[in-house]
C-alpha cells in the first residue's frame, strides 16, 4: 500500500532553565494514499470535453447568428442577441440538471432544450446558405448538436433514478415544503393587509376594528357590529337616512340587523342635535365609548381609566389597547380645542 508523509503538530512540555512550558512540535506521519478513482477521472475528462465543445459551439453559433442578424441590425446589437440561441438550450440543460431527481420535472426542460437546439442549428444553416456555402453551415450546426448530445450523456450518467417509493416520498416532502412556503407568504400578506386596515381605522378615528369571524354571532355581537357599520358609513357619507344606510350596507355586502341599523341612525341623528355622545339601548358600550365617558366625567389618569374599562369589559382588556385609545382621544380633543 502506498503512503505519503505529512507534517502534523502537537503540544509537548519543554523544560529549559528549570522552567517548563508547552511548545508546538512538528512531527511526520505516514498516511495511506487511496488508489486512483478512475471512474471519477473519466467522468471529469468527459465533462471537460463537453465544456470544450460547448465553448466552440457558443462561439461558432454567435458568429453565424450575429452575422445573419447584422444584415438588418447594428452589429453591436446583433452579436449579443445571437448569444441567446445557445443560451436558451444551455439554460434548459441547467434546469434539467437541477431536476435530476424528479424525472417528471426534468422532462419539460429536456424537450425545450432540444427545440432550442434545433432553432440554433437552423439559424447556422441559414447563415451558411446565405453565404453560398450550405455545407459549412451544416458542419457548424453539427458542433452544437455534438455539444448537446455530450451533455445529455453526462447528465444521464450522473442522474441516477430513484426507487419508486423513494421518489414518491421525495414528492410528498417537496409538496409539504412548498405548502409551508406558500402559507408563510400568504400570512405575510394578511399581516400587511390587517396593518393597513388598522392604520385606516386609526386615521379615520373610528371604533376599534372587530376581527371577522365566520361563525354564528350572538345577538349582542350582531347589534354591536351593526352599530359600528352605521358609524363607519355615516362618517364617510354623513347625512344619509336609515333607508339609504341600509341600501349602502347591502351594496357593500356588510352583514347587519336592520332594526339595529335604523335605531343606530336615529341615535346618531339625536346625538348631533343634542351634542352628546350617541347611545343605543340594548347595545353594550364599546371600549372606546367607556373611555370617552370616563374622560367626560373628568377621569384623566391612565391607571384609573384602565380600572374603569376592566370593570365594564373584563380583566382581559390589554393596557396597551386602553393607552392607544386614550392617546387618540386626547389628540382629537386637543385638535377640537385648538
Amino acid at each position: 500500500m502506498k503512503t505519503r508523509t505529512v507534517t502534523r503538530y502537537r503540544e509537548v512540555p519543554h523544560t529549559e532553565i528549570g522552567e517548563t512550558r508547552t511548545i508546538t512540535e512538528p512531527y511526520p506521519v505516514e498516511i495511506p494514499v487511496p488508489p486512483r478513482d478512475w471512474d471519477h477521472i473519466v467522468l471529469t475528462a468527459a465533462t471537460a470535453v463537453a465544456i470544450a465543445f460547448t465553448g466552440v459551439s457558443v462561439a461558432w453559433s454567435t458568429v453565424s447568428a450575429g452575422a445573419l442578424l447584422s444584415l438588418t441590425a447594428s452589429p453591436l446589437v446583433a452579436y449579443p442577441a445571437a448569444g441567446a440561441y445557445d443560451a436558451a438550450w444551455l439554460t434548459c440543460m441547467a434546469l434539467e440538471w437541477l431536476s435530476r431527481y424528479d424525472p417528471d420535472r426534468a422532462r419539460g426542460p429536456r424537450i425545450a432544450g432540444y427545440v432550442f437546439l434545433l432553432i440554433a442549428m437552423a439559424v447556422i444553416c441559414v447563415h451558411g446558405a446565405m453565404a453560398s456555402d450550405l455545407i459549412v453551415g451544416i458542419a457548424g450546426s453539427v458542433i452544437s448538436a455534438i455539444a448537446k448530445i455530450l451533455w445529455a450523456l453526462v447528465l444521464r450518467h450522473t442522474a441516477q433514478p430513484l426507487p419508486y417509493r423513494t421518489q414518491a416520498l421525495l414528492n410528498v416532502l417537496r409538496g409539504e415544503a412548498g405548502a409551508e412556503l406558500a402559507l408563510a407568504a400568504q400570512r405575510r400578506q394578511l399581516v400587511r393587509v390587517r396593518g393597513q386596515h388598522a392604520a385606516m381605522i386609526a386615521a379615520a378615528q373610528l371604533a376599534d376594528p372587530v376581527p371577522v369571524v365566520f361563525a354564528e354571532r350572538d345577538t349582542v355581537g350582531q347589534a354591536r357590529d351593526s352599530v359600528r357599520a352605521v358609524q363607519a358609513v355615516l362618517s364617510t357619507v354623513p347625512g344619509l337616512s336609515a333607508d339609504e344606510v341600509v341600501e349602502h350596507l347591502t351594496r357593500l355586502g356588510v352583514p347587519y340587523d336592520e332594526d339595529t341599523v335604523r335605531a343606530a341612525v336615529d341615535a346618531e341623528r339625536d346625538s348631533k342635535d343634542s351634542g352628546s355622545a350617541p347611545t343605543l339601548r340594548g347595545v353594550p358600550p364599546t371600549i372606546t365609548d367607556t373611555i370617552r365617558q370616563s374622560m367626560d366625567n373628568g377621569i384623566e389618569d391612565d391607571a384609573a381609566i384602565l380600572a374603569v374599562v376592566r370593570t365594564v369589559h373584563g380583566q382581559a382588556v390589554l393596557p396597551s389597547t386602553v393607552t392607544r385609545i386614550v392617546n387618540r382621544e386626547r389628540a382629537a380633543r386637543a385638535r377640537k380645542e385648538a
